[in-house]
């Protein structure tokens, strides 16, 4: 009786410190998934909002959460300073707000890009951030000191970096795949030390659709962060690049297979995985929204696509798989539904908006923001139902966090703590 009752409230402690936390992109699972019920539906600028911070400088990266802190990265427009700051969950108050590497000559950034994209990774006494190619680092959250850092990876990120680091076991895993350069490379979270790097295997010589020569940066260019999965019992690891997609063993880095989209690069939304299938958004260019059935090894050919999308697919926003429905938000405010397994589209409306941020999905909802400052939420369901319409000031590029009962959503400008 002793060890049952112990065993539960084990498990239910466990249930809510996971919960409780939100230590990557797109939250626990990787997928946009949260547990949480009671979140509010309501809301806006100056309504349910608990506090509002403002954070200095231009930056994309979502917001993660453990304990009493909520971290995010930042920089200053011109891509000179680097920095990490950490918000007090209760009070919204700045915690900390450190420079952690100054560059004296940056690369270029679009201007639809920021210098401080990708999202960093925390769990408990540590963070890791990246900024690609400018610097990687560890820092102790206590003391917001640096444990390692890593300035050596070579590549022209083009546009600006844009994928997020993973952490899988030991390892920090990230993309990086640039206009000079593009590789998968795995490091010893504790100390950032390489295990183990591999290129991309895809050959960049060949013409692109348009007959542009494979040197344009564009066509080599991916922005999309990793994802682990287990698959028939072992762990597998998803991870798309400019002009193909990949899944790898991830303790050791060994390609399983390859799916080549020539027609398209730049992808940017994460895979997600279920249902026997991954679901890829290739990018811009002509490959649209792929569910890839899981299972095969070397280079996969057009058998393997159980189903094609090609219209109101995301470019940006990663989709969100709910039971056997997958919901996605293209880039122009188009929200759809599909049969998962088919790939039918069983509606198709408009939300209204531009949208770069990926949906949250909670209890029965998806939570939707777009960069003029709506956050639309509409029903989990195979029938269209808006449930509200929440505006505010600034708009979002960053995707929203969850932590406990309450929604924490980066604007351009603001971080808020949205509670009922």
């Amino acid at each position: 009786m002793f060890l049952r009752t112990a065993f539960t409230a084990l498990t239910l402690s466990t249930t809510i410190f996971a919960a409780d936390n939100w230590p990557q992109f797109r939250g626990p699972t990787g997928d946009g998934h949260s547990e949480a019920a009671g979140l509010p539906l309501k809301f806006g600028e100056g309504e349910h909002v608990k506090w509002k911070t403002a954070i200095h400088g231009k930056a994309w990266s979502s917001p993660v959460v453990w304990g009493g802190q909520i971290w995010l990265t930042t920089a200053n427009e011109e891509g000179t300073e680097l920095s990490a700051v950490c918000v007090d969950r209760e009070s919204g108050k700045v915690l900390r707000d450190d420079v952690l590497f100054h560059v004296a000559t940056p690369q270029f950034c679009h201007k639809f890009n920021s210098y401080a994209s990708p999202t960093p990774v925390v769990e408990e006494g540590r963070l890791y951030v990246t900024f690609g190619s400018p610097g990687t680092a560890c820092l102790d959250t206590k003391t917001g000191a640096k444990i390692w850092e890593r300035t050596d990876f070579v590549c022209n990120h083009f546009r600006g970096a844009g994928s997020s680091p993973i952490v899988w076991q030991d390892l920090l895993i990230m993309n990086f795949d640039g206009s000079d350069a593009q590789f998968i490379v795995a490091l010893d979270k504790k100390t950032g030390k390489t295990v183990w790097k591999v290129d991309r295997s895809i050959d960049y010589k060949d013409l692109t659709a348009d007959g542009k020569p494979e040197a344009d940066g564009d066509w080599r260019k991916a922005f999309s962060t990793p994802h682990v999965a287990e698959v028939g019992g072992q762990p597998m690891l998803f991870s798309s690049g400019a002009k193909a997609h990949y899944a790898y063993e991830p303790r050791t880095g060994k390609e399983i297979w390859r799916f080549e989209e020539r027609e398209s690069h730049s992808a940017a939304a994460r895979p997600v995985v279920g249902l026997g299938m991954v679901f890829i958004a290739t990018g811009f260019g002509k490959g649209g929204l792929l569910a890839v059935k899981l299972g095969g090894h070397g280079m996969l050919g057009e058998d393997s696509v159980a189903w094609r999308l090609k219209k109101t697919v995301p470019n940006k926003p990663s989709v969100t798989l709910v039971g056997d429905l997958l919901f996605a938000v293209n880039d122009g405010g188009i929200a759809v539904c599909l049969d998962a397994k088919t790939g039918e589209v069983l509606w198709s409306e408009r939300i209204g908006g531009n949208y770069s941020a990926s949906p949250l999905y909670a209890d029965g909802r998806l939570y939707a923001g777009n960069e003029e400052g709506k956050v639309v939420v509409f029903a989990a369901d195979r029938t269209f139902k808006k449930l509200a319409e929440n505006q505010f000031d600034g708009g979002f590029m960053a995707s929203p966090a969850v932590a406990g009962k309450a929604l924490i959503l980066r604007s351009k400008t603001h971080l808020y703590r949205i509670e009922d």
